[in-house]
């Protein structure tokens, strides 16, 4: 599976109007992103809208970055998938993912299994499925949204690969190493460029970054202690190794050190934008990543 090396993760497509999310994935692939993944929580439902963003690019890898089991019987995400890989070939990418029990509880009211026997069955049920086009590919390629070895083991052994999101490049090395060298592993990478009007780093930009890891540490505590991180000090030393902060060479190297680590495709999730604005112009001076 070849996405190429440089895309674009971003769930901020929900927080505008339809027309403006479909103008800027036409500009993502006119920047040269090889790959646009599209998150699924509050806005809309992700396989829709990927399909709407499918037919407003004609290069574009749309992937979503992840689609909740959950939200969809194995039938239905079986259809869908044959459907739009039907329509649009390998330029659709599903990725999967168990969600977290609040989404799946309140939202939904559903009940909340053990994330790696759920994911599982859930994918056992998928290869089951008969329905679909006619003459359609029985099984397309499907990722799974994974950070622990449980779960990037299955993204190897029941699924075309992984995308781990937010995590340091010893978590990228460590995810090769387990998944051996053929299955498919993409990074969300979170980045902050940052406006250089001098020296060192705006305290805003800081704050922002900071804010970041405090949000997603609860689901990546445990993993980073088995990487050797001390989580007691809180989460100031993370800061640095999970957020890519700077201008483009300070972030191109962070992506070249997920490359190098074993990614075969790092997605770069633009923090700190403001509440229903696009990051289009850090989305288009990153554009240099793609060269």
């Amino acid at each position: 599976m070849e996405i190429g090396r440089v895309g674009i993760w971003t769930n901020q497509f929900d927080q505008v109007r339809l027309s403006s999310a479909l103008r800027a994935a036409a500009e993502l692939e006119q920047l040269g992103y090889s790959a646009l993944w599209l998150g699924e929580l509050f806005g809309r439902e992700a396989l829709t809208q990927a399909t709407l963003v499918l037919s407003a690019t004609s290069a574009i890898t749309v992937a979503t970055g992840v689609a909740s089991i959950h939200g969809r019987d194995a039938t239905v995400m079986v259809q869908a998938q044959r459907t739009l890989h039907e329509a649009y070939g390998p330029r659709f990418l599903l990725g999967l993912g168990v969600g977290h029990p609040w989404t799946v509880s309140e939202m939904r009211g559903l009940p909340f299994g053990p994330r790696l026997p759920t994911m599982r069955a859930y994918l056992e049920r998928l290869d089951e499925v008969s329905f679909g086009p006619p003459n359609a590919e029985k099984r397309p390629p499907r990722v799974l949204g994974a950070v622990g070895p449980g779960m990037l083991g299955l993204a190897a052994s029941h699924a075309d690969g992984a995308l781990p999101m937010g995590m340091p490049v010893g978590h990228t090395r460590m995810a090769r190493a387990l998944m051996g060298p053929a299955a498919f592993l993409g990074v969300v990478l979170p980045v902050l460029p940052a406006d250089r009007t001098g020296v060192g780093e705006r305290v805003e930009d800081r704050a922002a970054a900071r804010q970041y890891v405090v949000e997603a540490l609860p689901n990546r505590a445990e993993m980073l202690r088995s990487l050797g991180y001390d989580l007691s000090a809180g989460p100031d030393g993370l800061v640095d190794d999970l957020v890519a902060r700077g201008g483009v060479d300070e972030i191109g190297q962070r992506v070249r050190e997920h490359l190098d680590a074993g990614a075969d495709h790092v997605c770069l999730s633009v923090i700190g934008a403001l509440p229903g604005e696009l990051p289009l112009r850090q989305w288009r001076t990153l554009a240099a990543l793609t060269a």
